[in-house]
């Protein structure tokens, strides 16, 4: 009998320890999600890989743009001609020097965009003032008070992105509706561009190579190029990176904005957080 009851013990620990580790590998797996190879670009620079998170949600005219011109090869080859150290790195001019475009219509603004006022992709993780902060998706963002949208005829509240290092922006003239093929990486925060350009994505990995890129306004003799700019989903099987990102939304995720807030105490900014990513092959 006692012969047993140890082997019925040991069964019965393999079972609670099979079902404690499931656990634990379902709470992982929910801390982190798979973006859509529809909306990940893939730059190969001669600096090194950038790969970067498009975000329909705050700029769906934007972010088909971008993502068709890539599809066409249209920034093949295309330099970084204007780079300035503590703000960002220009490119998508097929001219090179900041006064082309391509064949296209230019784009309506969209500095902001509306955001449901609870569920959805938004992720509040502090205020500022009456304002909220949070992400969408890899995005930071500020925001309306959430309250607010009950007195909406949609529901939502306005909000916009936030100029973080590793944004994708896109560059205009002086009329707000002229974007057209150019864009930008920021390589600093930079909170002036807020509500004054269109955010439309962020850097996953290769921040530091936008920060390798030879600076210059213009750059002289731009040598810094996109080799390669091509939507993840176009990329084969077996030769496309695999991506994973910490989901905004999880307890994981509000666990590394509570460490950087504690970090940095009154200094800290939303843009100080980074969101943690897996970039692989």
């Amino acid at each position: 009998m006692k012969s047993a009851f140890r082997v019925l013990g040991v069964a019965a620990l393999a079972l609670v320890s099979a079902t404690t580790a499931s656990a634990q590998v379902a709470a992982q797996s929910a801390e982190w999600r798979t973006p859509d190879p529809e909306n990940v670009l893939v730059v190969e620079t001669n600096k090194g890989r950038i790969v970067a998170e498009l975000v329909p949600e705050a700029a769906p005219g934007h972010v088909e743009r971008v993502r068709e011109l890539a599809r066409a090869g249209f920034y093949d080859g295309l330099t970084f001609f204007r780079v300035i150290d503590t703000f960002m790195a220009q490119t998508g001019d097929p001219k090179n020097d900041g006064t082309g475009g391509s064949d296209k219509p230019d784009l309506t603004a969209e500095f902001s965009f509306r955001r449901p006022g609870s569920g959805g992709s938004f992720a509040p993780v502090g205020k500022v003032g009456s304002l909220e902060t949070g992400f969408v998706g890899p995005l930071a963002v500020t925001s309306q008070s959430s309250m607010l949208a009950a007195m909406t005829a949609d529901g939502k509240v306005q909000a916009w992105a936030n100029f973080c290092p590793g944004v994708l922006g896109m560059a205009r003239a002086g009329d707000p509706n002229s974007a057209n093929s150019q864009f930008f990486f920021m390589r600093q925060h930079y909170p002036s561009l807020e509500k004054a350009y269109t955010g439309f994505g962020r850097v996953l990995s290769g921040l530091e190579v936008v920060r390798a890129i030879k600076t210059g306004e213009p750059v002289a003799d731009p040598q810094d190029k996109m080799l390669s700019v091509k939507v993840l989903a176009d990329i084969p099987a077996d030769k496309r990176p695999t991506v994973q990102v910490m989901d905004t939304r999880s307890a994981a995720f509000a666990e590394v904005v509570k460490k950087k807030q504690a970090e940095l105490g009154a200094g800290y900014n939303i843009c100080d957080v980074e969101v943690p990513a897996k970039v692989s092959k």
